[in-house]
């Protein structure tokens, strides 16, 4: 699609990772990729180069996740490998090659808008509902938009498979490649393994009617609907709970998960709706209506909020109606955010499941993704 705008292309693969033993065979090999990303340069016509970026990765993504789960926290990688090597690594590689842009198959579009003779970036939803991957760009700067192309944004996954076929490129059938950004489907415990070790702890069932008031409150009244009560994870009497049995490590498992833990025995299934890795302790709920599993807000620190737009962003005291995800390919949720001196809260319409600290919270502006942050 770029030759055939005018420009002149080059293809670059990144190599990140080089340790097989907890990959998943046959699921995006980085071998199989190069093979078939040489292939597809040499089928075009264009140059081809291999970077290996493997130390960067290791040291700003995999060593991140280690930290974020050994806090009992569920990071994005995805999000992060964008930002830390694509976006900025590797869009650094390219500008030493004198080129002008770095161009990738995310599916959203970025457009452009005049502001008083300045040049805003906008940073949209690709054309295909269903493969719509801009919550993964959501760290991106006005700075990196503006040497980013996204030429599938446009097209719908079949009409790039379409177009593929036309051209009788090898990968025009090849899989959706899933798992971790560049290495591929990982066994996430195994993963883990490298440097978080096994220990064993209890997993506690809290009953959905349990005081859902901490412990260590002395008087229930003194809970108002502040905002950062609204936005407070699920607190209830610990001492409520049961034993129902034994999990290998705390810092495994995250809020909303149901596999994995194999526990059975209940009338439905559980689900984990807080997670103690201080204590090494699973707290579960039965069922996915349990009131463990949702919460009407959120909150984002200071340091950790990021806008896109930053012409846009809130003060300190305001508050704007936003569309708001909290995961990849969640629904778009109605929420408000209020601008706090300590950070950003995000109330939503309706109570949300399953919202995990580490995650990126990302609020759009119709189909434009405006801004994000990390849950706290």
């Amino acid at each position: 699609l770029l030759k055939e705008q005018g420009y002149e292309v080059i293809g670059m693969f990144m190599k990140n990772w080089h340790d097989d033993s907890v990959t998943i065979s046959d699921e995006c090999p980085w071998l199989e990729d190069s093979n078939d990303a040489m292939i597809v340069a040499q089928k075009l016509g264009i140059p081809f180069q291999a970077i290996d970026l493997s130390a960067e990765y290791k040291k700003r993504i995999v060593d991140y996740m280690f930290d974020e789960y050994q806090k009992g926290r569920t990071p994005n990688p995805d999000v992060l490998c964008n930002r830390e090597i694509k976006f900025d690594i590797f869009l650094k590689a390219a500008m030493r090659l004198n080129a002008d842009y770095i161009a990738t198959g995310h599916y959203c579009r970025r457009d452009e808008i005049d502001d008083n003779g300045e040049t805003l970036y906008q940073l949209k939803a690709g054309k295909d509902n269903n493969k719509d991957q801009s919550y993964f760009l959501c760290q991106l700067t006005q700075e990196q938009l503006s040497k980013a192309l996204f030429p599938i944004g446009e097209l719908t996954k079949p009409e790039v498979r379409e177009i593929a076929k036309v051209q009788d490129l090898i990968t025009a059938d090849k899989k959706d490649s899933q798992g971790l950004c560049f290495i591929g489907k990982v066994r996430l415990p195994e993963f883990l393994q490298q440097q978080l070790k096994p220990k064993k702890g209890d997993v506690i069932e809290v009953p959905a009617d349990s005081d859902i008031y901490n412990e260590d409150t002395e008087d229930v009244e003194v809970i108002t609907d502040s905002l950062d009560t609204i936005t407070a994870p699920f607190v209830y009497q610990k001492s409520s709970g049961k034993k129902v049995g034994e999990h290998n490590g705390a810092h495994y498992f995250t809020i909303g998960q149901r596999k994995g833990l194999n526990i059975g025995g209940t009338p439905e299934p559980l689900f984990i709706i807080d997670t103690d890795t201080k204590n090494n302790i699973i707290y579960t709920g039965q069922g996915e209506n349990h009131p463990g599993l949702y919460r009407k807000g959120l909150f984002i620190e200071e340091g950790d909020i990021h806008w896109v737009r930053p012409d846009i962003k809130l003060t300190v005291g305001e508050t704007r109606d936003y569309m708001v995800r909290i995961r990849y390919r969640q629904p778009l949720e109605k929420a408000q955010l209020i601008k706090e001196a300590n950070g950003l809260y995000i109330i939503f319409d309706q109570p949300q499941k399953a919202i995990a600290a580490g995650q990126f919270a990302v609020w759009y502006s119709e189909d434009e993704l405006v801004g994000s942050g990390v849950i706290a």
